[in-house]
């Protein structure tokens, strides 16, 4: 197996570990929600529960008031590298 194959395979089984760890940290996260405490103190860890504020920018109402030329002096650009995995289709010998 080459080293770029075996970086393939290590990632996407790490990837995959993950993301079901990511999945479990989701279900505690609203467990934890559901409860409705502020504070939940462990044998070795305390956890705290905050509630905050977040104002967001509505895009539909900003693209109903401005114009396509100011919509555009607002925009900026950013470079994002996406690495994706899906399974290979060679049979292993």
């Amino acid at each position: 197996m080459s080293n770029f194959a075996s970086l393939a395979d290590r990632y996407a089984q790490i990837k995959a570990e993950a993301d079901a760890w990511a999945k479990k940290l989701e279900e505690l996260k609203t467990e934890i929600k559901e409860l409705g405490v502020e504070e939940i103190v462990g044998d070795h860890f305390t956890v705290t529960v905050g509630l905050s504020e977040r104002s967001t920018l509505d895009q539909k109402k900003v693209k109903e008031i401005l114009t396509p030329a100011q919509i555009a002096a607002c925009n900026s650009v950013a470079l994002i590298t996406t690495i994706r995995v899906k399974a290979s289709t060679k049979i292993a010998a």
